[in-house]
């Protein structure tokens, strides 16, 4: 069977970036830049004022004290938005709003609150040095200014500085869009009270939510049947999408046709089986040019194999440079023993939290691949090499954290 490694090298060696569009700057949160973004404009683009005050000229203030406050004869009004009319000379002030233009002759901005003031004149009690509360033009931004690294997903602060520095359009990767299929007779909508022999299916919620937490648009089709004659053409019209996922149906039973079914529409089989517990039937094909995950019908292994394989197939096709989540070695509280699968990668679901500046972790509990409530806590995927049965109370163990780990 395929290592782990192996099956994740095969899939995004076989998965390639998306063709770059522009979006106008609001449709973009979320997406990957597409090329390395630069500042098209000076910002701020003048030299302005960073209070409301006065702006005068700091050599004016020099003798200012308490007890021989210095009195300048205010000149006028600047508004945020305007633009001065005259320049301050000696012995004079302009009052300034946040934000307006610095008029010629003043070099620094004293803040209403630090003076008194009168119909045209105001007081200051205390020296002030040039270039203070003074924003100057170029400070933040420069023409040119490397902005945003290509693969990096905009954030809301990202979008905020591509506006100010004159940034419409973005060029991007859009979001993929990925047709979700269930199946099993056993399976019933959430709404529904399951009779004898059903169950929820609780795969196209989770996959769906794991899908748009990745970035990209899941498309959940109705549940299919175990029956072949369905699931032909509703393989054929997943591929309107730009990914397939499926669940069930692709291990060794009788009612068991997803696999036969794809390689009878043309899929080429890249592999079959990953040698990992839980989820080894992972079937990865491209048909059509399009990758298909055929993924367990176990909810936990499910969720496992989006997380450790589709996930990052889906960050690649939408140019994210960071496909992978965060590894790092953690103390295993308790312990965990189990049975040993020979040439096997075992991964355990943990919740992990920093403590002291070390990474700690603790079972989720027990480990079967249908105990789903074990993902309502489990912030992390406790790594196990092959072979590995058995690791003692405060062992090693790599883990792959799907959440932050908070210090404690």
């Amino acid at each position: 069977m395929t290592t782990p490694a192996e099956a994740l090298r095969l899939i995004l060696d076989r998965v390639a970036v998306l063709p770059p569009v522009r979006l106008p700057l609001p449709d973009c949160l979320g997406l990957a830049a597409a090329e390395d973004l630069t500042s098209q404009a000076q910002v701020p683009p003048f030299t302005n004022s960073a209070m409301d005050g006065y702006a005068v000229r700091a050599a004016d203030l020099a003798e200012a004290s308490p007890e021989r406050p210095l009195r300048l004869r205010v000149i006028g009004d600047l508004a945020a938005g305007a633009t001065p009319t005259a320049a301050v000379g000696p012995g004079e002030a302009l009052r300034i709003m946040t934000g307006a233009p610095l008029p010629a002759g003043a070099d620094t901005v004293v803040p209403v609150e630090d003076t008194r003031r009168g119909e045209a004149w105001m007081e200051v009690q205390k020296p002030l040095g040039p270039g203070v509360h003074i924003r100057h033009a170029g400070e933040d931004l420069a023409i040119g200014q490397k902005l945003v690294a290509a693969g990096r997903g905009l954030r809301p602060g990202d979008l905020g500085v591509l506006a100010a520095a004159g940034i419409a359009e973005v060029p991007v990767h859009r979001r993929v869009r990925v047709a979700v299929l269930t199946t099993g007779d056993e399976l019933v909508d959430v709404s529904e009270q399951p009779g004898p022999g059903r169950i929820r299916d609780a795969n196209i919620h989770a996959l769906c939510a794991q899908v748009a937490a990745a970035g990209a648009v899941p498309v959940p089709f109705p549940r299919v049947p175990d029956d072949p004659g369905t699931l032909g053409p509703t393989l054929r019209q997943a591929l309107e999408a730009d990914v397939v996922l499926t669940t069930g149906g692709i291990s060794v039973g009788d009612y068991d046709f997803m696999k036969g079914l794809l390689e009878e529409l043309g899929a080429r089989r890249v592999f079959w089986k990953v040698a990992q517990k839980p989820g080894g039937p992972l079937g990865f094909w491209l048909l059509d040019g399009k990758p298909v995950f055929g993924i367990p019908g176990n909810p936990v292994a499910a969720m496992l194999m989006v997380e450790e394989y589709v996930r990052p197939a889906l960050r690649k096709l939408m140019g994210f440079g960071l496909l992978h989540r965060p590894v790092e070695t953690a103390v295993l509280e308790g312990g965990w023993s189990g049975r040993a699968v020979d040439r096997r990668t075992t991964f355990l679901r943990v919740v992990a939290r920093r403590e002291g500046g070390q990474l700690r972790a603790r079972s989720t509990g027990p480990q079967g691949s249908a105990i789903l409530s074990s993902m309502l806590i489990a912030n992390a995927l406790a790594v196990l090499p092959e072979g590995v049965s058995r690791v003692e109370d405060g062992g090693e163990v790599t883990l792959h954290l799907t959440e932050m780990a908070e210090d404690h």
